[in-house]
């Protein structure tokens, strides 16, 4: 039997962020969107800390997902996925949540590690490339953690999974609205500190192009260009450079919370946590030798489903 296009259905809980994808998937691994939508439920509040989740960001969460649960049937789909991410692989209550979920919502959780959570990003990341191939470090900024993904051709993926993400330096070291000199320059440290130990296994990197994706790199993109709304195809292979990046830094802490809500391209609800995720794009890039990082709005949601079409594919043969 030749193999046909799938329409499946693929959620993904991250720390930060609840993303679901509808999507037509052909033989050759192409996404056609049906429905998308991503909601900023923040259901790693307070995990750092104490390595529980909170019954009030659970219930955020199976809330949207009853929800989604009505979208996705409309499509029919031939097959679903749910994985989770940072937060609920480092809360001691996650099997309650899992359960929670599965019984409110009928969507059946998997817990993806670091590795995994990598992996899926690349996919993701893959599918929405356009121009030649060449050597590629994924960066992945989430909520809880921060993935960096080196592809190379003909070789395994190299991934290293570092527990500083947007929201759990946002809480370890960026108090004040807007935070001092002297938290701006901790969050940087503890940023330096979790690359050091991620740099040796990446080995030399000249030639590599820098992807970002996620909604704190995609965020920067849609800033730097003043969006009022916004649009895919202005923000993905958007190239963010060093100056740039500086720019829309010196912009941020030198506003409160309450200021920041008014600017361009800013999603409404990542106002403190936007921060964070700028001093470690900005670290990672100086750290690592990049001058500039093209914006990928394809992620682990993409990749989630495009690996589900992996595992229901034999079956039509």
């Amino acid at each position: 039997m030749t193999a046909r296009d799938l329409v499946l259905a693929g959620v993904d809980i991250g720390t930060l962020t609840c993303r679901l994808l509808i999507a037509r998937v052909t033989p050759d691994n192409h996404l056609q969107d049906l429905h998308g939508e991503r909601r900023i439920l923040r259901l790693g509040e307070g995990v750092a800390r104490d390595r529980r989740l909170r019954d009030d960001a659970m219930a955020r969460v199976i809330e949207t997902l009853a929800e989604w649960r009505a979208v996705i049937a409309r499509y029919r789909p031939e097959a679903e996925i749910a994985v989770a991410t940072s937060a609920v692989r480092d809360a001691t209550n996650r099997e309650e949540f899992g359960r929670r979920v599965l019984e409110e919502t009928g969507f059946a959780i998997e817990i993806i590690d670091g590795e995994e959570e990598a992996r899926r990003t690349m996919l993701g990341i893959a599918a929405g490339l356009t121009g030649p191939s060449q050597d590629l470090l994924g960066l992945d900024i989430g909520g809880g953690s921060t993935e960096l993904i080196l592809a190379r051709a003909g070789q395994s993926l190299i991934v290293r999974s570092m527990d500083v993400g947007v929201v759990r330096l946002t809480e370890l070291a960026l108090h004040g609205d807007p935070p001092s000199h002297s938290e701006r320059e901790h969050a940087v440290s503890l940023m330096r500190e979790a690359l050091a130990a991620a740099r040796p296994a990446l080995g030399p990197l000249r030639g590599t192009a820098l992807v970002g994706t996620a909604g704190t790199i995609t965020t920067l993109a849609a800033m730097a260009q003043r969006l009022a709304s916004y649009s895919r195809a202005q923000v993905h292979n958007y190239i963010l450079n060093g100056a740039t990046i500086e720019q829309l830094e010196r912009d941020l802490f030198s506003r409160n919370r309450e200021q920041r809500r008014g600017m361009a391209g800013l999603e409404a609800g990542r106002e403190d946590v936007i921060l964070a995720g700028t001093l470690i794009l900005k670290t990672v890039m100086s750290e690592l030798g990049f001058a500039d990082c093209v914006v990928s709005d394809f992620g682990l949601r993409e990749g989630v489903v495009i690996e589900l079409a992996g595992r229901v594919r034999p079956k039509q043969i």
